[in-house]
């Protein structure tokens, strides 16, 4: 578990590098907002990463396994990256500057899918939804330190030192890769490079019920995700919430919450197994969302601010954990990286897609009844899961019987 927190934190310090913490760089050197926002199209890989998993899925670096090894190459690829990104000027060579942040971008999205499959790979059934917190907090804590701390620096000693950190940083996080324990069980790459493009598919629709999880994938966070989407402009444009009551009551707050979540709702997986918890936390996170209905009629009260984000992030952060436990227990070893990188990126396609047109029902409904409207949104989800519910017992049945037999292995 320490090793998937440290793996998660390796995930999310280079894409908070070149998400916030770049704009926080390209604004402060007086780079116009039309720049900045291409500088946004570097999120791209990340969306785009499944296309280039089955290469990593098919060839095995000669040192440290099948996993471990490409992690270690792309974690010392990064912080040569950002070491070279440290040295760059946005106001003088942003076209250069713009090169790397793409290069930092594809090395940043291999390494979540190399790191995606070794958790799927190393982590027993039982302790997937704990393995989802633990990747949480990692996540979480790296994307802190790299919103917080290295702007705190850069306002102090300058950009370039504190990029000079990230790069350091993100060197020494190859030593929790070389700590990383190896899977209990090997897992056979694929014989070619044709067959580790559709063994992957082919092993998943083996599986009962195949069709029915690929349409609950990206339903079942769409709401939430439609609801999060517009959350600095709700609070800021909304209701009229100043940038420190945001800072502090809502993003700080959402962070701490968020990790909060993810921990009881790992907490709760082991007891509930991976049906209730997915139903019951998916209730939670849609319930929840009319709590910003309250909010947008009610006007600018801090400490209802507070509360909002507070439950809504903790139910949300549930409805993760579960959700990741599901999303690797679909997931085959010898095809984890193409499997869950096809996987997450259908859940983010959908997302994506909602967040496209959050602006435009604003405009059109006003604020407490877009919230009504992802509300809404979450229904169909819910009702796929019913409808799937004897499948996803028989998939948890399936996960607790091979986690019994791991146990029994001498």
């Amino acid at each position: 578990m320490v090793a998937i927190l440290l793996l998660g934190a390796s995930s999310g310090l280079p894409l908070n590098l070149t998400l916030s913490t770049l704009q926080a760089w390209l604004a402060s050197a007086g780079v116009n907002i039309k720049t900045i926002g291409i500088f946004g199209l570097a999120g791209l890989p990340y969306t785009f990463k499944f296309l280039w998993a089955p290469l990593l899925d098919r060839y095995v670096p000669p040192f440290l396994g099948r996993r471990r090894g490409w992690i270690v190459i792309f974690q010392i690829a990064l912080a040569v990256a950002i070491t070279v990104m440290s040295f760059g000027d946005p106001a003088r060579f942003p076209r250069e500057l713009g090169l790397i942040v793409v290069v930092i971008a594809i090395l940043s999205a291999s390494q979540d899918i190399v790191i995606d499959a070794y958790r799927v790979d190393v982590i027993p059934p039982q302790q997937r939804a704990l393995a989802s917190a633990a990747t949480a907090f990692g996540y979480r804590g790296a994307a802190m330190f790299a919103s917080f701390v290295v702007i705190n620096i850069a306002a102090f000693a300058g950009w370039h030192l504190a990029l000079g950190v990230v790069a350091l940083v993100m060197a020494l996080m190859v030593f929790a890769t070389f700590s990383s324990p190896e899977p209990t069980v090997a897992s056979r790459p694929p014989r070619t490079l044709r067959d580790a493009v559709i063994d992957p598919a082919r092993d998943f629709l083996r599986q009962h019920g195949a069709w029915g999880f690929l349409l609950l994938v990206p339903l079942y966070k769409v709401g939430d995700a439609f609801a999060l989407s517009l959350y600095s402009a709700f609070m800021l444009k909304g209701v009229g919430f100043s940038l420190p009551e945001l800072a502090n009551a809502g993003k700080l707050n959402m962070t701490i919450s968020t990790m909060v979540g993810v921990a009881i709702g790992g907490w709760a997986y082991l007891r509930l197994g991976l049906y209730r918890s997915l139903a019951i936390f998916g209730v939670a996170q849609s319930v929840t969302l009319l709590l910003f209905v309250w909010l947008a009629f009610a006007g600018r009260k801090v400490w209802l601010l507070a509360l909002v984000t507070t439950v809504d992030t903790v139910a949300g952060g549930m409805g993760q954990a579960a959700f990741t436990a599901f999303l690797m227990c679909l997931c085959t070893p010898n095809y984890s990286a193409t499997q869950y990188a096809l996987l997450s990126a259908l859940a983010t396609f959908a997302r994506v897609a909602m967040q496209g047109v959050a602006g435009y029902v604003v405009d059109a409904v006003g604020w407490a009844n877009f919230f009504l409207i992802t509300f809404l949104t979450c229904l169909p989800g819910l009702f796929v899961l019913f409808l799937l519910r004897e499948r996803i017992r028989a998939l948890d049945a399936r996960e607790k019987s091979e986690a019994a037999a791991l146990e029994a292995a001498p």
